[in-house]
């Protein structure tokens, strides 16, 4: 009995250790369970989560589930999270070695679980591998030994009693073998004497955790998809602070991955020369260097530098790994990618979205040499509301040591100094219960950005709140107001005193398409407020990156009559990379489809002025993507996705930005902004004009964009 106590919490080792060697006098497999069948066949399913038949696959509301094996699975996410219950096997007799079988979903001892029973006992257990957010619904080889075992009898019960995230269990394929599937742990050592070291990568591959040590010291933990064979990419993490140093890495694997040995020193970050000249690489909008790209984070401006952080995995394609990426521009069009922001603390502690201010006045007591500091807030999934400092121009930061400054159930924190009450504020995303009811802006402030009081909530938003006072263009001398955004692009116009927001309208939305958690610069030249969102789900398949930026606007609030809006235009200094200019003969316009004599490079952009007709859908295809105008609905359509947009006059001016992988559209001075995936057929026409009888067109001008990469 001590005996079998002692092996369950370690989890019956999942074969860690030596490697069974492969005899010739290996027995056949059995096949336990394949879950194939039109129902579970003997086992006995209790509760909800399970249903009373194995899951095709994925189920509703859930990601993508991989790496099972035929068209079937246990899957017991099947009224999401929230459901429970559990699936017990008939008795067997255990014949063979091991036990193994696929399993993913959550990684909860006794909550999300596959346990092994011999008289009613667990005397082994497994788990997925998922506890915090992001993850992957891949199943994985595991194995129990069972050798000790051998001729009792057995039942296997599938356990789901957690309801809250990663609260199921993917299992499959359970078979008797002498031979294990199990992983194990791997080590390498390896002499740093490169600044870099690069990683083989194979989207779809099982997620493993890598740890980098130097002794005890953890000096990187992260996740990645380790490719057995030819990689798809190569992902890399800057080990120079520990050049000349013996660090060992160490990974659960299969007993013949070889997948460490593919790690090698490099000089360089990216290696090879096809860096900025991949297939879909955009020409103009921001993407990273290798990896996955969310959120923009932390963008001000100093001393010359406009500073773009951003959400990002470093180490494979899709999300997951939460960095800070740092990239930094003279003009908003050149950007240039330097190392790692933010790393998180340890991993599953992510360094999740924030912002950053200059503290001008040193409020904080950690400027230096008379210069102020750059001060970040970035919510540590772990422990909450976190600040950090800079006094090298945000190339280094430092924690400050008494983090989390606000610790709640949220995220995403964004500074703003109020000069009015002459103090900090912190609007930050906050919840209380599902549902938008329950779901805040809440508003904190601070004399110090250290030490930090809550002041008052708004609800009604979720995630990634920015906050920024505009002045009123064509309203009363010096009238000013504050906008209150959300991730999703809604905003509010109203009144704020440093502690309480108050709404003067109703929500109302700029943007549309393809468009999440922007925010705008703080210390900008001249007060001016860019804007720069990310184009969630423009997606460049087959490349070593994933995910871009919008491009960069600038914000203004106009007022006509009562009604007080924001407007977008890209920011001036885009004009930069316009090279020749067609002009199109308005004359040369016919009604009906008509392709405009053009020929324009992968970037270019579009300014046109068109007469809409007063039936019928008016409008243009720029490179197959729909862009349509209707006068009787006063709405414009772009790729499917409508904006309410009545006209002053008689015309609608258009500017439209196109690159690879997407299409933005300006409406009417920024009345109306798009940002919208568009991959480009194959011999597509560049630009077709649809002129329904009674529209016309009264300008037309195409201007090549060069590549901001300089390639």
């Amino acid at each position: 009995m001590t005996d079998l106590l002692r092996r369950i919490p370690m989890l019956c080792l999942l074969v860690a250790g030596t490697a069974i060697p492969c005899l010739s006098q290996d027995r056949a497999d059995i096949v336990i369970a394949d879950f194939e069948g039109t129902d579970y066949g003997g086992w006995v399913a209790a509760g909800e989560a399970f249903g009373t038949a194995p899951a095709k696959g994925t189920l509703p509301g859930q990601m993508p589930v991989a790496n099972f094996q035929g068209k079937q699975l246990v899957n017991s996410f099947l009224k999401g999270d929230g459901s429970t219950g559990t699936l017990t096997s008939p008795p067997f007799t255990l014949e063979r070695k091991f036990l193994n079988f696929l399993v993913g979903g959550g990684g909860y001892p006794d909550e999300t679980c596959l346990q092994l029973l011999i008289d009613g006992k667990v005397v082994c257990t497994a788990t997925g591998p998922n506890t915090n957010s992001g993850g992957s619904e891949a199943l994985e080889w595991a194995a129990w030994d069972v050798a000790e075992f051998a001729g009792k009898p057995a039942v296997i019960k599938i356990v789901d009693a957690r309801t809250g995230g990663w609260g199921h269990i993917n299992v499959d394929h359970i078979v008797q073998s002498d031979r294990s599937r199990g992983v194990s742990p791997r080590t390498r050592e390896m002499r740093i004497a490169q600044p870099y070291l690069q990683f083989p990568v194979r989207t779809g591959a099982p997620k493993r955790v890598l740890k980098i040590r130097n002794g005890d010291e953890v000096l990187r933990e992260f996740e990645i998809e380790l490719a057995d064979g030819e990689p798809e990419l190569w992902v890399f993490t800057d080990v120079a602070p520990w050049r000349g140093q013996t660090v060992t890495l160490e990974c659960k694997l299969p007993e013949d991955s070889r997948a460490l040995d593919a790690v090698h020193g490099s000089d360089v970050a990216i290696e090879g020369p096809e860096l900025y000249r991949e297939r879909l690489r955009p020409q103009f909008h921001f993407t990273s260097r290798r990896g996955w790209l969310n959120d923009p984070n932390g963008l001000v401006y100093f001393d010359g530098e406009y500073h773009l952080f951003y959400q990002h995995n470093p180490y494979g394609v899709n999300w997951g790994n939460m960095h800070w990426g740092h990239a930094v521009s003279p003009d908003l069009v050149h950007w240039k990618e330097l190392g790692i922001g933010l790393y998180p603390k340890k991993f599953g502690d992510w360094a999740f979205s924030g912002s950053a201010v200059v503290d001008i006045a040193n409020t904080s007591g950690w400027g230096k040499d008379g210069q102020p500091p750059l001060v970040l807030a970035y919510t540590s999934t772990g422990r909450g509301e976190c600040i950090a400092w800079s006094n090298d121009k945000g190339r280094t930061w430092t924690e400050f040591d008494g983090n989390p400054v606000v610790k709640h159930t949220g995220r995403d924190p964004r500074l703003l100094w109020h000069a009015a009450s002459r103090q900090w504020v912190m609007a930050v995303y906050t919840e209380a219960g599902p549902g938008l009811e329950n779901r805040f802006i809440a508003f904190h402030t601070s004399p110090d950005l250290k030490n930090w009081t809550y002041r008052s909530r708004i609800a009604g938003f979720y995630e990634c709140p920015d906050l920024v006072e505009l002045p009123v263009i064509g309203g009363a001398p010096d009238e000013r107001k504050w906008i209150l955004y959300g991730a999703d692009g809604q905003y509010l116009v109203g009144r704020f005193d440093g502690q309480t927001f108050e709404p003067e309208s109703a929500k109302q939305r700029l943007w549309h398409g393809n468009f999440y958690a922007a925010q705008t610069f703080t210390n900008t030249p001249g007060g001016r407020c860019v804007q720069i969102g990310w184009g969630s789900g423009i997606t460049f398949p087959g490349m070593p990156f994933n995910q871009q930026m919008v491009a960069p606007v600038e914000l203004t609030l106009h007022r006509t009559g009562d009604h007080v809006a924001l407007r977008a235009a890209p920011v001036a200094e885009l004009a930069t990379l316009r090279g020749q200019a067609q002009v199109v003969e308005v004359s040369a316009a016919k009604v009906g489809t008509w392709t405009a004599p053009v020929q324009p490079q992968d970037g270019f952009e579009l300014v046109l002025r068109l007469i809409p007709a007063r039936t019928g859908d008016t409008g243009l295809n720029v490179r197959g993507l729909p862009i349509r105008y209707s006068a009787e609905k006063q709405e414009l359509t772009v790729a499917g996705k409508t904006a309410s947009l009545p006209l002053d006059g008689e015309t609608l001016d258009l500017r439209v930005l196109t690159d690879r992988g997407s299409v933005e559209v300006f409406a009417e001075d920024g009345r109306a902004a798009f940002s919208v995936l568009h991959v480009p057929p194959e011999k597509q026409a560049a630009l077709e004009l649809v002129l329904p009888q009674g529209a016309s067109l009264k300008s037309l001008t195409a201007y090549d964009l060069k590549s901001a990469w300089g390639r």
